[in-house]
């Protein structure tokens, strides 16, 4: 099954430019590039891409499809009080409210170029086999690749933060501890559960483990969670470091830092992914390195929850692999890697006086294809069109006015595309958007169903919201004030007077 694609530009990441050239597919990956005209199989499907510019798909480090019904839901939340809306922003979830909700995901990021994405799904109280395949349904039934990684933890969040349960008032207290968990044996079993039933092809759609932030989770907890990610091969992602807040309650409950702890308990690794890594200093950052771990820099979504700027360049100065995501539609409100990107390009530029210490877009361009290819664990398979690689392909066309005049193709790419100029992606050497139109999925019915879906939920979440939004001033006073506090490393942007 081969196909040609004619005619069409091919963006070279490193030398800024897009030359013609002609892609040969064989199956699901590239077999050869070459000069426009070049010979193919008498067999093959030609694909004429006159117009067109072909980019490796994007591939989205760090997101979260059970956020998708819940989406723009808040607006002046931190992440504590984002964390505080959970139970009812996530809560009464069908099974077919899991798919949906996933599936509203898949078919953004598709018509954004995204080809692949790490997944930290949330199910309450635990992850269940039925739950997770119905996430990887969704992913298969789009066509997109997938790392699944169920959110876990064995403590609440009001239990997790020294302080803050001590800090509510007594009239909500009781709101705060009626939110129940259960024991992380309980977690890891129905995760083990759910691999061992596993149904979907591990070359597109695969199991991780997501312990989602360190004290969150119990030293016990952390060790399991470590032991069996080993046992089975998979990856280890967790939220690290994402706010000030949670910055000082690994130096309260550890007495250093939550990546210092981390490291004592042996969690970190060739496979460890930590997502945001925010308030980092540079002895984190060395031993994430030395471990061989990666960062999913979200750099949208830090600066909507308040969270500061991630130190980029130094990440890349210590030797840090690193990524780029877009986290969720509830704390980033799309799933649009090009928007991404444009704000890693410009959070790296806002922090150097020194414009050879920004962030290239050739560099941003490569973190969010190869880089995120590395951070899932595909790193050997996509994140670059090349024989050998998979076939996963964006035509962006040329027509569109992002791209009059075409000058700098990288440049422009990073900077200027905003996804209207996705006109169609082939993923493993499928066409998954063809001309402006999902060939996988009836967005139609996906409107419609997920309007339904989200009239219902919310009836259904209703006195949970009522709970949270009693929480939501006091975890607002208490978050801000500990926020207040001076921690050694500094990565907000605050402006004197």
């Amino acid at each position: 099954m081969y196909t040609v694609i004619r005619n069409a530009r091919l963006l070279d990441i490193d030398r800024h430019r897009a030359d013609p050239a002609d892609i040969l597919v064989d199956g699901d990956v590239v077999y050869s590039i070459g000069p426009p005209g070049m010979p193919a199989p008498a067999e093959a499907v030609v694909r004429d891409a006159r117009g067109r510019m072909m980019m490796p798909g994007l591939v989205n480090a760090h997101t979260h499809g059970h956020n998708n019904l819940a989406k723009s839901l808040g607006d002046r939340w931190n992440l504590e009080l984002l964390l505080n809306a959970a139970p009812w922003i996530t809560g009464g979830r069908t099974l077919e409210d899991k798919y949906l909700s996933t599936l509203i995901g898949a078919v953004e990021m598709v018509r954004k170029g995204c080809t692949a994405a790490y997944d930290l799904t949330f199910e309450f109280p635990v992850p269940t086999p039925d739950g997770l395949d119905a996430v990887g349904r969704a992913y298969s039934d789009v066509g997109m690749r997938a790392v699944i990684a169920p959110m876990m933890a064995d403590r609440t969040f009001y239990q997790a933060v020294p302080g803050l349960l001590d800090a509510l008032p007594d009239p909500v207290r009781r709101d705060a501890e009626a939110v129940a968990i259960e024991p992380f044996a309980t977690s890891l079993a129905a995760w083990k559960r759910a691999l061992a039933a596993w149904s979907f092809s591990r070359d597109r759609v695969r199991l991780a483990l997501a312990p989602t932030i360190p004290h969150h989770c119990s030293t016990e907890f952390l060790r399991a969670a470590r032991a069996v990610a080993e046992e089975n091969g998979v990856g280890f992602h967790t939220h690290l470091a994402e706010s000030k807040v949670q910055a000082h309650a690994g130096m309260q409950l550890y007495g250093m830092t939550q990546t210092a702890w981390l490291d004592h308990l042996g969690i970190l690794g060739p496979d460890f992914v930590a997502a945001h890594a925010v308030w980092l200093d540079r002895d984190d950052m060395r031993r994430i390195a030395d471990a061989g771990g990666a960062v999913a820099h979200n750099p949208g979504s830090n600066a909507r929850l308040g969270n500061g700027l991630a130190a980029s360049r130094a990440l890349l100065d210590a030797g840090v692999r690193v990524g780029i995501g877009t986290d969720a539609c509830t704390c980033s409100d799309n799933l649009n890697m090009f928007e991404a990107m444009r704000v890693a390009s410009m959070v790296s530029r806002v922090q150097e006086l020194d414009p050879e210490r920004w962030l290239a877009t050739d560099e941003i361009l490569a973190l969010a294809t190869r880089g995120s290819a590395d951070v899932l664990g595909f790193g050997e398979e996509i994140g670059s069109i090349a024989p050998g690689r998979k076939a996963d392909i964006v035509f962006l066309d040329l027509d569109r006015i992002n791209y009059v005049p075409l000058n700098d193709a990288v440049n422009q790419v990073v900077h200027g595309e905003d996804g209207t100029g996705v006109e169609s992606v082939m993923i493993g050497g499928r066409m998954v958007l063809e001309n402006g139109r999902m060939v996988t999925v009836n967005e139609a019915k996906l409107a419609r169903d997920a309007e339904v879906a989200a009239e219902r939920l919310a009836a259904v979440n209703a006195d949970a919201r009522a709970a949270a939004e009693r929480l939501q001033e006091p975890v607002r006073r208490f978050s801000v004030e500990l926020a207040r506090r001076d921690y050694h490393v500094e990565r907000h942007a605050r402006c004197t007077h």
